[in-house]
């Protein structure tokens, strides 16, 4: 009787050499890639149904069987991702790596984290640096300034990339980012709904695109309520508490100071709190105030922040599985998703005071 056959022991081909088939020899007759086949080795859902069914084709074909202690051994190294993040003191890229390392390791891949603290030549050592240790892909959250070489480099290396939060323009890679326009729109209606117009934007950095597009929302907005823009009334600050003190200083300076303020992320807008308090006012009374990201800390704020929810950690899952997907299938071409935000009030917001 003949013996039953285990998932991946299909019947031999006579015609084959006796020397052990390898991954390398199945990535070959079935055209794909040697990540694609570890994926269908490891039942992953990634893969593409027609893709499967012609990888398992060649396991029957050529009689594979598969490995589990070595593939385990091989994994240390050839089941690396590499994620890059722009600046991990900020509280939203823990909870974003939180979402991505979850998506990798559910799938088996081990997870490489490096900071560039916002600067493109430690972004761009790195990177050499862990292709040279054998990444399988990598997410990458681009450092402003992050230059064009960089990214011709990285079409030459035949290596998945995807961009998470922030991309670069011109770039012909993946993507996962929020709907920033939107949110900020949203953000900026829901004050004028309250009667505010005189509505500032404190922090973020000049020129980065993510800035551009949150300022882009912020504008629709006034646009659409035929309230004139006052270029003053933007105020560029580091994305810190700090940076929403400095900003707020500034704006409430002007001769005209604004009686609300959109804040570019929710740790400007803890400093724009702490600044409107150490001014005298009163947080919703005598001046709103929005955030942007709805990081855990913004529930715990007194009031509780109100805030554009981006949920970092499904951004980070869903960056995740694009990579995933790519390295899966080199073919496919990466696409850019972008994802809906949702406006959560809670008690920094308003009506506009009467005196003014």
């Amino acid at each position: 009787m003949e013996p039953a056959r285990g998932k991946h022991e299909g019947a031999r081909d006579p015609n084959r050499k006796s020397r052990r088939v390898t991954v390398t020899d199945l990535a070959r007759a079935a055209g794909v890639s040697r990540s694609t086949v570890s994926l269908v080795l490891r039942d992953s859902p990634l893969v593409k149904r027609e893709t499967r069914r012609r990888v398992e084709e060649a396991i029957d074909h050529l009689g594979y069987v598969y490995n589990r202690n070595a593939a385990n051994l091989r994994r240390r190294t050839s089941d690396m991702v590499a994620m890059i993040i722009n600046d991990l003191t900020n509280p939203f890229f823990a909870e974003l790596a939180v979402g991505l390392e979850e998506a990798l390791e559910a799938a088996g891949f081990v997870s490489l984290m490096a900071n560039t603290g916002e600067d493109p030549e430690r972004q761009r050592r790195v990177m050499e640096t862990m292709r040279e240790h054998g990444a399988a892909g990598f997410i990458l959250c681009p450092a402003t300034g992050t230059e064009a070489r960089l990214v011709a480099a990285m079409s030459d290396w035949n290596v998945p990339v995807i961009q998470v939060m922030r991309w670069l323009p011109g770039a012909r890679l993946g993507a996962v980012v929020p709907d920033y326009a939107l949110g900020m729109r949203m953000a900026a209606e829901h004050l004028v709904t309250l009667g505010h117009r005189r509505i500032a934007f404190l922090g973020g950095i000049e020129g980065n695109v993510v800035t551009t597009e949150r300022i882009r929302g912020y504008r629709a907005a006034l646009d659409a309520a035929g309230i004139a823009p006052d270029p003053s009334l933007i105020v560029p600050a580091a994305v810190n508490p700090g940076g929403g003190i400095e900003a707020l200083r500034a704006s409430l300076a002007l001769q005209r100071p604004p009686t609300a303020a959109l804040c570019f992320s929710d740790v400007v807008a803890f400093g724009v709190l702490d600044a409107s308090a150490a001014a005298g006012l009163k947080v919703r009374r005598d001046f709103s105030v929005i955030g942007f990201d709805d990081i855990a800390g913004a529930r715990h704020t007194l009031p509780p922040l109100t805030t554009v929810a981006v949920y970092p950690q499904e951004l980070g899952r869903r960056a995740a599985a694009a990579l995933l997907r790519c390295i899966a299938d080199p073919n496919d071409p990466p696409e850019e998703e972008i994802l809906a935000p949702s406006l959560i009030v809670r008690g920094t917001c308003g009506p506009v005071p009467i005196e003014a």
